[in-house]
């Protein structure tokens, strides 16, 4: 009996050798690399629902737009609130805790603390490109990384072939100013890079690196598909853009921000986004009414160059699809663009960064938006990034692979997460949508919202900073530390989150809240002191 199991595992091992064997062999099989798209992920950094133009936004983004157009854009789709959390879930496809990114980015010379809550991606959980690049893909990161600050936790130690971009948060997009060095690095590769004194700006530099990393990879691999992950820091504070793109947008702006946010909301009405479910939130108490507001020449500024922040990151996308045109990969590569969190409202003058001389958008000033033009940001919802209301966790997300999504008019109504992009791209380059020990991601395939248009019920739950939340099929409980209580919303019937039904509902609360509770200390949730902003 013991020589027949030992024989049986022989066999089961040699088989499982042949099957590893035929597939790598398969992968340097051009014929079969063909099949496999090439994956793009775009992703914004602190941009709103409605900024861009195919989801109501009168930002200019005729790329986004096209793509869209091309493609599908989702009605719900999830990140997890905040930048860094977002981040681990995108590459890692797990939640953010599972993969140590429970909270923000810890610096190279504090302590390590292993853990839920370490501030950088856990080993344990291989990123996609980690995932990829062993099945023949050629893997390129330009961008924000904002998932680990020491040296060994850099991307070219997480899979990628190559890198540029910003390792840690917030930073001028013309430089490392002075007073953050030590603090803020750009890096090429593995090794620090310093911006010309003159004619950098961060978004023209990245898709600078990105276009040429997609022309070496035609050039070189041929033969092989790619990833890339391109990470725009736009349109996060600080404000910053050419001239010639904020001008576009200073007249417009002087409507002021009620008339904006009306404006969005009717053109959310046309493109068949805010349909009777879709009110329009009233205007929180904190925001004053614009025929009241004094110095309205620079909250005008203040939106022109948020705006020019987007339309700049428009063009550099435009920029992508020429390239892939020109080098005969854009039908088959799958796009997919979104934003890490919901618009800010977070004000940082305590940063005492900003030149009071400079003129907003230049080089050495360093203000932000704020609060009523975060709102326009976020129309028709409420809240803000950090926080679990819809506002703060939904973005626009638009899919298109020319070869395999055959293009949807409207909205698609199946919701999505950050985390569901590595179990799609996995399945799409033929690979097991498992983690080391063989369980199955948390995130689950997006592929069935193109090959059957047909919506599945999803559970979701987020933790940050105190705020929690769980979304079931249409139902989610929510509870951010500056509320009073849980809430109970139907999100089919109340996308806006205007009708608490906690108390007609208790049981379900008690069933959500124990279904969360589960989930939190699986992952390994506890009560954390508020991180700092970036």
């Amino acid at each position: 009996m013991k020589r027949i199991l030992n024989n049986r595992l022989t066999v089961v091992s040699l088989f499982f050798g042949l099957l590893m064997l035929s597939t790598l062999l398969s992968f340097r099989n051009p014929k079969v690399v063909e099949q496999r798209p090439n994956i793009i992920f775009i992703l914004a950094d602190d941009m709103g629902f409605s900024d861009i133009g195919c989801y109501g936004g009168e930002v200019s983004t005729p790329n986004l737009d096209q793509l869209a157009a091309n493609g599908i854009k989702l009605r719900s789709f999830y990140n997890n609130a905040r930048c860094c959390p977002t981040r681990a879930s995108l590459l890692t496809g797990q939640y953010p805790h599972t993969a140590g990114m429970g909270l923000m980015v810890t610096m190279p010379n504090a302590p390590i603390q292993p853990g839920s809550y370490q501030g950088f991606l856990d080993d344990r959980y291989p990123t996609i490109a980690e995932r990829l690049k062993p099945a023949g893909y050629s893997t390129y990161m330009v961008g924000k990384w904002h998932v680990g600050e020491r040296r060994q936790h850099w991307p070219l130690t997480r899979g990628f072939d190559r890198y540029f971009g910003l390792i840690s948060g917030a930073s001028s997009y013309y430089e490392i100013i002075p007073a953050e060095k030590g603090k803020r690095f750009i890096v090429e590769d593995d090794k620090e890079f310093t911006p010309p004194a003159d004619g950098f700006y961060m978004t023209d530099a990245f898709t600078d690196h990105a276009v040429q990393y997609l022309n070496e990879q035609k050039q070189q691999q041929a033969d092989k598909p790619f990833f890339l992950y391109m990470a725009y820091t736009a349109p996060h504070f600080p404000l910053h853009a050419y001239e010639s793109d904020i001008a576009k947008y200073e007249k417009l702006y002087a409507q002021g921000w009620d008339v904006i946010r009306a404006n969005r909301y009717q053109r959310m009405q046309k493109l068949g986004y805010a349909d009777k479910r879709y009110p329009l939130t009233p205007r929180p108490a904190d925001i004053p009414d614009w025929n009241t507001v004094t110095d309205k020449a620079q909250w005008v500024r203040k939106m022109a160059v948020y705006a020019a922040m987007i339309d700049r990151m428009d063009q550099n996308i435009g920029r992508l699809i020429k390239t892939l045109k020109a080098n005969g990969q854009y039908e088959n590569t799958l796009i997919v663009f979104m934003s890490d969190n919901g618009s800010s409202n977070e004000n940082m003058e305590s940063r005492k960064l900003n030149e009071p001389n400079k003129k907003i958008g230049e080089k050495g000033s360093y203000v932000t938006y704020d609060t009523p033009w975060a709102n326009v940001s976020n129309t028709p919802f409420r809240k803000y990034k950090r926080f679990l209301h819809e506002g703060g966790m939904i973005t626009p997300c638009i899919i298109q692979w020319p070869r395999g999504i055959r293009p949807t008019t409207g909205y698609v109504e199946g919701v999505g997460h950050i985390m569901d992009l590595v179990p799609t791209s996995l399945e799409l380059a033929g690979l097991p949508a498992k983690d080391l020990s063989g369980n199955p991601l948390p995130g689950k395939s997006l592929s069935y919202l193109w090959a059957t248009n047909k919506a599945v019920s999803r559970t979701y739950c987020w933790e940050h900073e105190g705020n929690k939340a769980i979304r079931k099929a249409d139902w989610k409980l929510e509870k951010d530390t500056e509320d009073a209580d849980w809430e109970l919303y139907n999100l089919k019937t109340d996308p806006c989150e205007m009708k608490n039904l906690a108390q007609q509902r208790p049981q379900l609360v008690t069933e959500l809240r124990t279904e969360f509770d589960a989930w939190a200390q699986k992952v390994g949730v506890r009560e954390r002191p508020a991180g700092k902003s970036e």
